[in-house]
């Protein structure tokens, strides 16, 4: 496959373990401890960790103090830089290309909601799948996303992301139709689409939310309790295909998710977060939508798969088009686009990155034919 993606000699993970230079890792938290297992389970050895100035509190991480960036710089004549953090804010991106114009700086790329890792074996092992997905895409600026998403997952080199970059502003006013009437929040958190979404297509008088985080949820219910000229049903449910209850990991935040394995009987996951059961339902079991000009978002934390065959009878009743998050799992990036395809083989798909560092913010917009 050579389509505009840049195949390197060898990936991340395996030139991180060729290199001479001491590696040391900007940030802490659970990004971090993710990319720590694939190091540790390569043999790959992290020097020290530092912080950004106002996070430097003479604390531990992994048995070592967390360093500042001059004190890092004090220590080490040259070395390698590993970013293990997100951000979509333009001062701290601008803050990281500063570094990288005087180090190597990588941003590892480690599946969101757990799965395969995405390196050169995956990739290869795959490769037949993303060629179909890529047919898929139905321009070429989605095209050039779908090669330069994969280039960074490969090499680490965060400027891929920058050259796949385009503002939500685009999409929102070149693809998708717009005019609708009801709004499907998969995904809802504490209400902020929503209020994105009615505040962009005014139109909406029907909005129905799913989300199982309880504080979370707690918000969002505050937030459509003021919503006096729309119909808002919310469910506290994680969006699945069918009603049943799974192990769900709440960090009260984006990054809660199912567990795969939900017959475990283990009470926290490898990372230590908490579990508990919490009940799933699908869209087309809460929904009651027909006849309308209905846009549906997808953002479920590696649930997308699960959550999309559990509305499509709702898509099939409605003048539907669809936003659905492609970056939780590895196989997000040409699963999603294949499975979609063959259930709605009439809309064109369209794949579009916005501003944030590491690959996420990766969208599929399905959209009505013309």
């Amino acid at each position: 496959m050579n389509n505009g993606i840049f195949l390197p000699e060898k990936d991340l993970w395996e030139s991180l373990k060729d290199t001479t230079l001491p590696i040391v890792m900007y940030g802490m938290g659970n990004g971090a401890d993710k990319i720590l297992a694939v190091l540790a389970d390569k043999g790959i050895t992290v020097s020290d960790f530092f912080a950004s100035d106002g996070f430097v509190r003479g604390h531990s991480f992994h048995g070592k103090r967390v360093l500042s960036f001059e004190e890092i710089q004090k220590k080490y004549a040259n070395f390698v830089i590993l970013l293990v953090f997100g951000s979509s804010q333009r001062g701290v991106i601008e803050h990281i290309c500063a570094l990288a114009a005087e180090h190597p700086l990588f941003a590892p790329d480690v599946p969101v909601c757990g799965g395969e890792l995405f390196d050169e074996k995956f990739f290869r092992k795959n490769r037949a799948l993303f060629e179909e997905a890529r047919a898929l895409l139905c321009d070429e600026h989605s095209r050039r996303v779908f090669d330069d998403v994969i280039s960074y997952k490969l090499s680490g080199d965060i400027s891929y992301l920058f050259d796949a970059d385009t503002p939500k502003e685009e999409a929102f006013s070149h693809l998708l139709r717009g005019s609708y009437t009801a709004y499907a929040d998969l995904g809802a958190y504490t209400g902020d689409t929503i209020k994105e979404m009615l505040t962009r297509f005014p139109g909406i008088r029907k909005v129905i939310a799913f989300e199982p985080s309880a504080k979370p949820f707690q918000k969002l219910a505050a937030y459509c309790g003021t919503l006096a000229d729309t119909m808002c049903r919310l469910y506290p449910f994680c969006a699945w295909d069918k009603k049943t209850d799974r192990l769900f990991s709440d960090g009260g935040g984006r990054n809660s998710a199912i567990e795969p394995d939900s017959s475990s009987p283990d009470k926290k996951t490898a990372s230590g977060a908490k579990l508990h059961s919490v009940p799933c339902d699908s869209l087309d079991h809460a929904a009651e939508l027909h006849g309308e000009r209905l846009l549906i978002k997808y953002d479920v934390e590696g649930s997308e798969r699960e959550a999309f065959l559990g509305s499509l009878e709702t898509i099939g009743q409605n003048h539907t088009e669809l936003i659905v998050s492609a970056y939780h799992r590895s196989r997000d990036l040409f699963e999603l686009p294949l499975l979609i395809h063959e259930k709605m083989p009439n809309h064109r798909l369209f794949l579009r990155k916005h501003p944030y560092i590491p690959a996420w913010d990766i969208n599929l917009y399905v959209c009505a034919p013309e």
